[in-house]
């Protein structure tokens, strides 16, 4: 065999090998992360008034015909509740959102033509280009807690406000908090 067919054929193979390696998939590196919090430790996580307390629900009822109302606007129904807070600087979905995300989780199994849309909140600490990247990361995290209950990702969109939506001049911990969140907003609703 020549020299010049050799080498081409080294060359050949060795470009192929790089483009080959180019292609190779990479884990990704912000996953979202449930935390299991003991009610001491999440109360701290948690704004006061946040409606996240589901101690009291019993049931939950995702059929509008049985009681002749929207069960998405009952008061007294879970799936009113809409927002998961987070801690500073955190996209990790705390353990006591877990009853309302599986409530909407089931009424989306149940209701295969609603969609909601996950709006991705900070405060108003940092910069612009970070804050849309965590409010992307915290409605990315919720997503996932949804697809993981067997929710499928054409029901779900994910944007992100950054700090757009953070009440202006909060100054204390208490009023961030309430600015950390991921509101849950159906469609045509």
């Amino acid at each position: 065999m020549n020299t010049l067919t050799w080498n081409k054929k080294l060359l050949s193979s060795l470009a192929l090998a790089l483009v080959l390696a180019a292609c190779k998939s990479t884990p990704m590196v912000n996953k979202p992360v449930v935390e299991d919090k003991s009610p001491a430790q999440s109360a701290a996580a948690e704004p006061a008034n946040s409606g996240a307390d589901t101690s009291a629900i019993k049931e939950v009822n995702i059929d509008s015909s049985a009681t002749g109302n929207n069960p998405l606007k009952d008061p007294n129904n879970i799936l009113s509740k809409r927002n998961v807070y987070f801690a500073f600087d955190s996209d990790a979905v705390a353990a006591e959102f877990k009853p309302m995300l599986e409530a909407h989780a089931k009424y989306l199994l149940a209701n295969t033509n609603a969609k909601m849309i996950l709006q991705g909140n900070t405060d108003d600490r940092g910069t612009s280009e970070y804050n849309l990247s965590l409010g992307q990361r915290r409605s990315v995290a919720v997503k996932k807690s949804l697809n993981l209950l067997g929710v499928q990702d054409k029901q779900i969109e994910t944007v992100s406000f950054g700090k757009e939506k953070a009440t202006p001049g909060c100054t204390d911990d208490a009023c961030a908090k309430l600015n950390r969140r991921v509101d849950v907003v159906y469609e045509n609703e």
